[in-house]
């Protein structure tokens, strides 16, 4: 893997952090004052900074995290009661009926070729679970938890939900959790297999920094085309995914990374993948 040269990060005062360095992207909420919940500035920071990471060619792994003690505790709703932010009677007697959803977080994220990894540093709830749920995998500290708390404030997932639980814990799991609102813990996470593995707080980021390292060491065309069809095959009857399979491996062997992965395991060595 070619080196990458580290990316300062963000102002402190922005509300998203963004850091690159050896082919992974941090990138990180940061509104610690306020849990880390969601206000229109932050969702648009969170819009421009996936798009950045996926479009960059050294990037080749993207984590998502939190500062301070929550993830993401979902809507701000200080703010929404106080008439100003998302979920406002003011922003709500402005909202069209015509939404274009095509740039905002949860359909950007659904959309990346890269792979992201949520590293779940602590509560994530309403929004913030959405969220964590749109990554590829999730690492969560002993002391995150997941909490589907929509219902309790009278909204439904409004992120995606109600499309990916369903789809990773079956129709009767995801409504039990749903329905009820209810909290679940890091270690009742893991038995669900909602989260990936469950880290000591203190060592979440160098869990997720290890598992990022390891994917980005793999060709990142190979893993990139792997995701893209994982995504399509959601959709796909058996026959059809099949052939795009087919055509898509047809272009990876034409590759320099496709030669270099023989050649390095015929000599036993590292691979040395260029994205090429």
């Amino acid at each position: 893997m070619s080196e990458t040269l580290a990316k300062p990060a963000a102002k402190q005062t922005d509300e998203v952090l963004y850091e690159a360095a050896d082919g992974v992207a941090v990138i990180t909420l940061n509104r610690p004052e306020r849990m880390n919940t969601i206000s229109g500035p932050m969702l648009a920071q969170l819009t421009e900074l996936l798009l950045k990471a996926n479009a960059d060619r050294d990037v080749r792994c993207v984590i998502l995290t939190g500062t301070g003690r929550a993830f993401c505790a979902g809507l701000d709703l200080v703010d929404a009661t106080k008439g100003s932010g998302i979920g406002s009677a003011t922003q709500a007697s402005a909202v069209s009926v015509n939404l274009d959803l095509r740039n905002t977080p949860p359909t950007v994220l659904f959309a990346m070729d890269k792979p992201t990894i949520c590293a779940l540093n602590g509560a994530a709830a309403g929004y913030g679970m959405d969220t964590a749920l749109g990554c590829d995998i999730r690492i969560m500290a002993e002391g995150a938890k997941l909490a589907a708390a929509f219902v309790k404030r009278g909204v439904v997932p409004e992120s995606g939900g109600t499309w990916v639980l369903p789809r990773l814990l079956g129709w009767s799991k995801a409504a039990e959790i749903i329905f009820t609102g209810r909290t679940l813990s890091a270690k009742e996470s893991l038995e669900l297999g909602l989260a990936n593995e469950v880290t000591p707080d203190a060592e979440l980021m160098d869990r997720a920094r290890a598992v990022a390292a390891e994917i980005a060491a793999n060709a990142p065309l190979a893993v990139q085309s792997a995701k893209r069809l994982m995504r399509m095959g959601l959709e796909e009857t058996f026959n059809d995914h099949v052939h795009h399979v087919y055509l898509q491996f047809l272009q990876l062997v034409r590759t320099q990374d496709f030669r270099e992965g023989m050649a390095s395991f015929l000599e036993k060595r590292p691979a040395d993948f260029k994205g090429r």
